[in-house]
C-alpha cells in the first residue's frame, strides 16, 4: 500500500528550499552516567522497526499528490547512531554547541531524517544524547511515544524480547512517481464525487435552516481566512531581520510554581508559559525603547485522535496575536487564556489537511514571505512525569529546541517530573543581542512565578539555572535606543 505524506508534513518538507524555514527539532538528554551503548542501540532499533517513518525516506510525487514515505533499501542504523567523547571542557555548553550546529544543518533527504549521538565523558561524570529529527517524523506527543519504547522506569533494563522483524524495502520503479500520482488523483476525484452525492441533503438542510447554514458557512470561511491570511510585515518594530545563524540556551522553572501561578489567575500551564514569553518580549522591546502592542505567535495545536498510529505529526500551527504590551502579568495570563482558547477551538481545525494541501500548490517564495513575518513561535510539550532510565543511566533532564521556521525565536517548554525546561532557539538576525534577550526572558518568567500563591510577597521566586551557548559568527549587537531597566534581577550564564 502506498503511504503518502500528510499534507501538513509535506508542507514542512516542501518549504525547506528556503534554509530559513527548515523544520529541524533537536533535543538534549542529560544522564548521570554513560548509558550502556548496546541497550541504546537496541531501543532505537526497536523504534525504527515499530515506527515506519524512522526507516523511511521522502520520495517526490507529481503534484497535486504529496510526496510518499518509502522504506529506505539502504537503511543503515549505524549511520544514524553515533558515539563520541565530549569535547573539552565537557560541560553543558559543549553539548549545546553540538545541538546548535545540528539545528543549523540540513538533512540528507536521500535517507531517513534523524540522528542520535551519545556523548560520553562529561566533566561531572555524566553523559548526553543529542537527538536530531525532522518535525515530520514526530510531534511532541509522537516523541513521547518514542520515549515509551526507549526508556525504562527502573535502573535495570527491561527485557523486551526479540526484536520485531525488519520491514521489507521494495526497490522503486522508474515510473512509480507518475503511477502513484495518477492513483492519488483518481482517489481525489472519487472523494469529490462522494461529497457531491451528499450535497442534496446539505441543500435540504440549507433550505430548512437558511440563516443557521449561512452563519455556519460564513464563520467557517472566516476561520479558514484567519488561518491562512497573508501578512506583509512583522508586528515587532525591531525583530525584523532574518539570518541563518542560531543560538541556543535553556532556562528551568519549577513546574508546581508555574502551575500555581496559572491557576491563581484562572489560567492553564500553557497560559502562564506564554505569559512568561510575552513578558520577556515586552522587556526586550523596552530595552530598545521600542513601543510594542500585540505580537504574532505561531502555536502548535494538537489534533491527534484516538486510533492514530504511533509517532508521526498530528499538530496544526495556529497563528494568533498575543498581548505583549500588557505590563501586568496577571492581566496577560487572563487575556492569553481567552485568545489561546479561541485558537484551539477554531472552526478551521477539521480542515487542516485540506488547507495544507492547498498551500502546497502555492509558490514557495510566497509561503516563505508570509512565515518570515511571524514574530515568534511558542510550544508547550507534555513530557515524562516520572524519573526514567536508559541503559542503567538515570535521565537527569531533557531540553527541546523547536525550529524557528521563519520567526525571530522559538521558545519550547518541555516538562520532566517537576521541572519545566525551556529551550530557546534564537535567530540572531532578529535578536542579535542575545544576552540582553536572555536576561529579559528570565525576568518575564520571574514576573509570572511571583504570582504563585506559595511565593512570598515581594520576593523573587526560586528558579533553576539559565544556560546559553554563543552563536559563532553572529552579527554585531543591536545598539539600544533608550535603554530601560529590566524588571527583576537575573542570574548570569553558567
Amino acid at each position: 500500500m502506498v503511504e503518502f505524506m500528510r499534507n501538513s508534513d509535506a508542507f514542512t518538507v516542501g518549504m525547506e528550499h528556503d534554509a530559513h524555514l527548515r523544520s529541524t527539532v533537536v533535543s538534549i538528554l542529560l544522564f548521570d552516567k554513560s548509558p550502556d551503548w548496546s541497550v541504546v542501540v537496541d531501543r532505537f532499533d526497536r523504534v525504527v522497526r515499530l515506527m515506519p517513518m524512522f526507516r523511511q525516506r521522502v520520495v517526490p510525487t507529481m503534484a497535486p499528490a504529496p510526496p510518499r514515505w518509502v522504506y529506505d533499501p539502504d537503511f543503515d542504523l549505524r549511520f544514524h547512531m553515533r558515539r563520541i567523547t565530549a569535547p573539552a571542557p565537557g560541560d553543558l555548553d559543549s553539548i549545546m554547541e553540538m545541538a546548535r550546529r545540528a539545528e543549523m544543518e540540513e538533512f540528507d533527504h536521500a535517507r531517513p531524517m534523524w540522528k542520535v549521538t551519545q556523548v560520553d565523558g562529561l566533566a561531572d561524570g555524566g553523559a548526553a544524547l543529542v537527538v536530531k529529527m525532522h518535525h515530520a517524523l514526530a510531534d511532541g506527543i509522537g516523541a513521547m511515544q518514542v520515549a515509551m519504547i526507549v526508556f525504562d522506569l527502573q535502573e535495570e533494563p527491561t527485557d523486551l524480547g526479540p526484536l520485531p522483524p525488519e520491514p521489507a524495502a521494495v526497490e522503486p520503479g522508474a515510473f512509480d512517481g507518475i503511477r502513484y500520482s495518477l492513483q492519488y488523483d483518481a482517489a481525489l476525484v472519487r472523494n469529490l464525487a462522494k461529497g457531491a452525492a451528499s450535497a442534496p441533503s446539505a441543500v435540504v438542510g440549507g433550505v430548512l435552516r437558511p440563516l443557521e447554514t449561512v452563519r455556519s458557512a460564513v464563520a467557517t470561511a472566516a476561520s479558514v481566512y484567519r488561518t491562512v491570511r497573508p501578512i506583509s510585515d512583522t508586528a515587532s518594530p525591531i525583530m525584523k531581520d532574518r539570518r541563518l545563524v542560531r543560538e541556543l540556551w535553556v532556562h528551568e522553572v519549577p513546574k508546581p510554581l508555574l502551575m500555581d501561578a496559572a491557576h491563581a489567575m484562572g489560567g492553564t500551564l500553557n497560559d502562564a508559559f506564554l505569559a512568561g514569553v510575552t513578558g520577556g518580549l515586552r522587556l526586550y522591546h523596552a530595552e530598545h525603547g521600542a513601543k510594542v502592542g500585540d505580537l504574532r505567535v505561531t502555536m502548535p495545536v494538537n489534533i491527534r485522535a484516538e486510533g492514530d498510529q504511533a509517532g508521526g505529526n498530528r499538530i496544526t500551527l495556529m497563528r494568533l496575536a498575543l498581548p505583549v504590551g500588557v505590563a501586568d502579568p496577571a492581566e496577560r495570563i487572563r487575556q492569553i487564556h481567552v485568545r489561546a482558547s479561541a485558537a484551539r477551538n477554531e472552526r478551521s481545525l477539521p480542515y487542516t489537511q485540506a488547507i495544507a494541501g492547498g498551500l502546497n500548490l502555492v509558490p514557495r517564495w510566497y509561503i516563505g514571505a508570509i512565515l518570515q513575518h511571524v514574530d515568534f513561535l511558542a510550544s508547550n510539550v507534555p513530557g515524562i512525569p516520572v524519573p526514567v532510565y536508559l541503559g542503567r543511566a538515570r535521565l537527569r533532564m531533557q531540553y527541546a529546541f523547536g525550529p524557528t521556521i521563519g520567526a525571530g525565536v522559538n521558545v519550547t517548554l518541555l516538562t520532566y517530573v517537576d521541572t519545566c525546561s525551556i529551550g530557546v532557539n534564537v535567530d540572531t538576525g532578529a535578536i542579535p543581542d542575545v544576552d540582553v534577550f536572555r536576561k529579559c526572558l528570565v525576568a518575564g518568567f520571574d514576573e509570572v512565578l511571583a504570582l504563585a500563591t506559595n511565593a512570598p510577597s515581594g520576593t523573587k521566586p526560586k528558579r533553576k539555572t539559565t544556560r546559553k551557548v554563543a552563536a559563532k559568527g553572529g552579527r554585531a549587537k543591536r545598539p539600544p535606543k533608550a535603554r530601560a531597566k529590566v524588571a527583576g534581577p537575573t542570574e548570569p550564564a553558567q
